[in-house]
Parts: structure tokens; sequence; C-alpha cells
């Protein structure tokens, strides 16, 4: 037997909405729940009764899971198949989502209207639209993995039906264009101070060579740590870049790499300690880049910029596209010229 009840609630901007729970219960003991939210409490008692009435009529098709979204993101975060693939940004966000009003709901109760509202939330809070994308994109992908790895009656549809209007309101969006590249005399800066850090620390770690091979190979800093001696080609001068980066691709996604220039040297003067040819934690690295740039005084410089301007002055160099591409690993041309693209024009001049 089947009922139903209407509770009142506040929303964040002080509106109230009305939410009807349908409960169904066998031998006193609760075996399905489901409910819906309506801004007037007629809407939400008519829905009630005639959803009440369909159950006692034509029964249950199937027990719905009830799950609050906090759980499902747990889930998704600890499930075998799922975890290893989670990258450190998605896992930090989502598990920062779990302290939002929108994780303590029911996955199966979220409508659009409630992804609209956190994400406006958050901007109000001061996040930028990029960054709500995140947001937006990341419980998007739990939603979506809810059915075929669970077998729960959980739907992405409601992130698909909000995502027009987030944009129309620019609620989400793409981040700005970074055109950010070294200034005159940072390199050299940047280079002396990484220097004097290697040498009075414990950690040993190369951060010269590193600082270096990043901007001639274009690699991102996990890359660089990734490499292998036994995919090192002496003879072409190549390395073997495993499991590239790619939105298409996650895993599997190799790519032999020129070492251009000094790479080349930089490679084969590092110590053998294993199979790794740069044995250290990223995070260590970008750590101690972070450091030396804040001491040094220099702003808006991140490490993964060094991998724009790798790009950029090969394309000074009169290296095509494709050719730069190889080195990047870019499979669209696109987003490799407008995204890791900054020339400077006096860098351009050349006789005619």
């Amino acid at each position: 037997m089947s009922s139903h009840y209407v509770e009142k609630r506040k929303r964040a901007d002080g509106t109230t909405k009305y939410r009807c729970k349908v409960v169904v219960k066998e031998k006193g003991k609760v075996i399905h729940q489901e409910s819906k939210t309506f801004d007037k409490k007629a809407s939400a008692d008519t829905w009630g009764k005639r959803r009440s009435n369909e159950i006692d009529l034509n029964g249950l098709s199937r027990p719905i899971e009830y799950i609050k979204i906090n759980d499902l993101i747990d889930r998704y975060l600890t499930d075998p198949k799922i975890a290893p693939n989670v990258k450190r940004t998605k896992g930090a966000c989502l598990t920062m989502l779990k302290s939002y009003g929108i994780a303590k709901l029911y996955a199966h109760d979220l409508k659009s209207s409630d992804i609209i509202e956190h994400c406006h939330q958050r901007i109000s809070s001061g996040a930028k639209p990029a960054t709500v994308a995140h947001d937006y994109f990341y419980l998007k992908s739990v939603f979506k993995a809810a059915k075929p790895f669970w077998g729960m009656e959980i739907t992405e549809q409601p992130y698909v039906d909000a995502k027009p209007m987030l944009e129309q309101m620019n609620l989400i969006g793409k981040s700005q264009r970074r055109t950010r590249r070294l200034k005159k005399g940072e390199y050299e800066a940047l280079e002396q101070g990484l220097k004097i850090r290697e040498e009075h620390r414990s950690a040993h770690i190369p951060f010269v060579d590193i600082f270096q091979f990043s901007i001639l190979t274009c690699m991102r800093l996990g890359e660089v740590t990734n490499l292998k001696w036994v995919d090192l080609d002496n003879d072409t001068r190549t390395i073997l870049c495993r499991d590239r980066k790619d939105p298409r691709k996650k895993e599997g996604n190799h790519m032999r790499v020129p070492l251009l220039g000094e790479a080349y040297s930089i490679t084969i003067r590092q110590p053998r300690k294993g199979e790794l040819i740069f044995p250290y934690n990223p995070k260590s690295i970008g750590s101690g880049f972070r450091s030396v740039r804040k001491k040094l005084g220099i702003k808006e410089l991140t490490y993964h910029d060094l991998r724009r301007e790798g790009a950029s002055r090969l394309f000074e160099r009169d290296y095509r596209i494709e050719e730069v591409a190889q080195v990047t690993g870019h499979k669209d041309l696109k987003v490799l010229w407008n995204v890791y693209t900054a020339l400077n024009p006096e860098n351009l001049h050349r006789d005619l």
C-alpha cells in the first residue's frame, strides 16, 4: 500500500517549494520511495495522489534505489572499474561537491532546476563559469555511470535538459584563452632560481633539466615523469610518450616524440635509477617551480604555460603545424593553433 505526503521547503533565493514524497511499505518496511518538487502545494498533492493510485493499481515496475548524490559520488570514486581512470582534478572536484546542497538531494529526484540553482549559487559565491562547468560535467559523468555500472534507474537527462539554460545564463562556460608566455628575462631568472633550489634540497630533483626539457618537448609534467628508458630510441633520437592526454581516448594513446635541440642531451645525462628517466613526483616538481616563481615575483605563470612556450618557439622557428603537432601530441590542429600558440611579433623578423 502506498501513501504520500507534502513537505514545505525554502529555496536558496527565499522562495517556497513543495516536495511530495510517495512511500510504499510492505510488512511495515519501506520498499520504495520517490519524490517530486513543485512550486504549488496543490500541484504536489495532485501528483502524489495520482502516483500513489498508479502504484496501487499497477504495482512497482522496478524498485528505484533511493540514494543521495553524495553517496553516489562515493560509489563512483571507489568503484574499481572507474576510480583508476579518475584524474586528480576530477576527484578533488567531486569530493568538494559533496559539501554542497545539491549532494544532499536524492539522485533519482534531481531536476534540471536543481542543477541550475546549484550553478547559480556557485557563481554568486565567486566561482567562474569555467569552474562551474567542471561541477556540471563531472557530476553528469557520475549520473551517466549509474545505470551501466550499477544497474540503477538513474539518468543524466536532468543535466542534458539544464545545459542550454546554463549556457544562456552564462552559468557555465569555457575558460578564457591563455596567452601567457615567458617574458624577457624570466627564462634566465627561473633557470637560476631552480638551480639554487636543486642545489639546496635533499630530494635532488634536477629542476633545471626538467624545466628546459618541458619547454623543448612541450610535454605535460605528468608525461615527463612517466618517460621510460626502454622507450628511448637513441638512433632516431625519439621517445615513446605513453598515454598522452586525449579527450577521445583515455588510455593507450602512445606517441613517439622527437627529442629536439638539447632535449636528447638532457635525457641521456640523467642517471639510471630505474625504469623511469625522471623518477620524481610531479607534485614536488610543480611545488618547487611555484615556490621559485613566487620568490622571483613572477606572476600569472603556470607550469602548463611552458607547453605553450615550447609550441610557440617551434612555430617561430618555422616548423609547420603538422610538425609541431608531432611534438605536442595534438590531433586537432585548430586547438593547437588557437590554444597553444602565442607568437611574439618581434621574433618573426626574417629576410624576405
